[in-house]
């Protein structure tokens, strides 16, 4: 008798593990996969500037970075196109929420000044980068602005006032209009305050 419930509780046992490996076979099989976050690799570098150029940027950035790198390579930098090119890419690149993955991926980082570096990203994904919806594995369905077209009205040299400290720079004046006419109610135009520390031209105020 007592040989009896032995086997019919190993039988039970066995059972019961095999009901569970089934279950998570299935589980395993049939769940949603998702896909892995894609590594983000620099195509190019302006190792001189600290510029990368990353392979998540759309076409027209990339030919943005070819058109400020060959400022740049120039064997004399002519200081008024270098500021104008880091004013179009400062708001190509931040006004441009299409391509951003997270509200924490802010457009622009790369010209801002170090020292308002911390500021401007608490600002921007408390207000304009808010409510951006995640796109980690290429699901999102929301619509999001692009920049299209960018004009620099004006160009004008200015001494500012950063820190205390007195710096030369431009104030440069900015219209852009958006790929898509229903985002035609979002900001178009700014004048974009740049200052030069070293060899490098800074946005320190928009």
């Amino acid at each position: 008798m007592k040989l009896k419930k032995k086997a019919k509780l190993t039988i039970i046992g066995v059972a019961l593990i095999l009901i569970i490996a089934l279950a998570a076979i299935i589980v395993i099989n049939f769940m949603p996969k998702k896909e892995k976050v894609k590594e983000i690799k620099v195509l190019k570098s302006i190792d001189e500037y600290g510029y990368e150029l990353k392979d998540n940027k759309t076409k027209k950035y990339k030919e943005m970075f070819k058109e400020l790198e060959d400022i740049l390579r120039e064997d004399e930098v002519n200081q008024e196109e270098y500021a104008k090119k880091v004013a179009e890419m400062f708001v190509y690149d931040f006004y441009s929420l299409e391509d951003k993955v997270a509200k924490t991926d802010v457009g622009g980082v790369d010209f801002v000044h170090p020292d308002a570096l911390d500021n401007f990203l608490l600002n921007a994904e408390d207000t304009y980068y808010k409510y951006i919806e995640s796109n980690i594995y290429g699901e999102r369905k929301q619509e999001l602005p692009a920049v299209d077209t960018i004009t620099v009205e004006s160009i004008t040299p200015t001494e500012f006032a950063y820190k205390k400290e007195k710096h030369e720079g431009y104030e440069v004046k900015v219209n852009w209009t958006y790929t898509k006419e229903k985002f035609s109610s979002y900001q178009k135009s700014a004048v974009v305050v740049l200052i030069k520390k070293d060899i490098k031209y800074y946005v320190v105020e928009i």
